[in-house]
């Protein structure tokens, strides 16, 4: 195997209290990013070997098994793509991009191509890599069907100042959000740990042994039996605002897979509408505001009409 492909090499030691655990089941707590279905072609096609040896998804694993996991390669670069953006400020050092619906951030296993990242290299061929070749300049991120600002690194020294800040949480995030019920008391903090849910590999839950989260919210206006709130994330967790919100009984409108769908609108209603950091320039500190964009404004307006 060439350099270029070496860091999609993982090597991982079989460490469980239970015993007689499937190797493909075992793979998808320890690999949450993959599919089961995705995880067991790579074990028939070889990728994956238990003590250097070809094996089934099926095997029965043990303490003393050593798992070998090859990711093969998407592309080694993803390709550029005429997408259109918004940017919202650019510098030598980042782009600030209001990230539209529907548009996923960065390639991955199924999502090849068409995201943010391909729409980015077409603007600015040269972004950061920090050994990420699929994810070139990308700090932080947001969900598929979540609107809103994100912050891209144009080389690697602006990528490290930028996720420091990141890491440090002194970086500003505000997002405009629909729940359903008439969320109270009026403002609020929720505080519980959130990791992938033992049931299903596609959600986050509230579990014990997850990650700390905390999310401060504001309501802005009450629509019949709906609220409409401003709400901060204060750690990053995946899926942090949707989990918590509907861990409390105010599910997000428009979220299938931890609330409800809606026609209005028919995708979660989430918008990063503001994003606060010190740039890599100048050191000090700038805040980007995002305006709702029309389908999530004509939702608003819908509801109005019809409180």
């Amino acid at each position: 195997m060439n350099a270029a492909t070496n860091h999609r090499v993982r090597t991982l030691r079989f460490d469980s209290s239970v015993s007689d655990v499937r190797l493909d089941k075992y793979l998808t707590q320890v690999l949450p990013q993959f599919s089961r279905a995705y995880l067991q072609k790579l074990i028939v096609q070889g990728y994956i070997l238990v003590n250097g040896q070809r094996t089934k998804a099926n095997q029965r694993l043990s303490n003393v098994d050593k798992i070998t996991v090859e990711l093969p390669p998407l592309h080694l670069h993803p390709l550029a793509e005429p997408i259109p953006l918004t940017i919202i400020y650019e510098d030598e050092d980042i782009l600030v991009i209001d990230k539209p619906a529907g548009l996923t951030v960065h390639p991955a296993p199924g999502h090849p191509s068409h995201t943010l990242v391909n729409a980015i290299l077409a603007h600015c061929p040269d972004l950061a890599t920090s050994n990420e070749l699929m994810r070139p300049g990308i700090v932080h991120r947001l969900d598929k069907d979540t609107s809103g600002l994100i912050v891209i690194a144009k080389n690697d020294s602006a990528r490290d100042y930028l996720a420091a800040q990141f890491k440090n949480r002194t970086v500003v995030k505000g997002y405009l959000v629909l729940v359903k019920g008439r969320l109270s008391p009026e403002q609020g903090i929720i505080e519980a740990t959130i990791g992938r849910d033992p049931h299903s590999r596609r959600r986050m839950a509230i579990v014990e042994t997850g990650k700390e989260a905390t999310t401060r919210y504001q309501v802005r206006k009450y629509l019949n039996d709906y609220t409409f709130i401003e709400v901060t994330p204060l750690t990053g967790r995946t899926h942090q605002i949707r989990v918590h919100l509907s861990a409390i009984g105010y599910p997000v409108v428009g979220d299938s897979l931890y609330g409800t769908k809606s026609a209005y609108p028919n995708r979660q209603f989430i918008h990063a509408y503001r994003l606060g950091f010190c740039l890599p320039s100048t050191k000090q500190y700038q805040e980007f505001i995002a305006p709702l964009p029309v389908d999530l404004e004509q939702a608003l307006e819908h509801l109005a009409r019809n409180a």
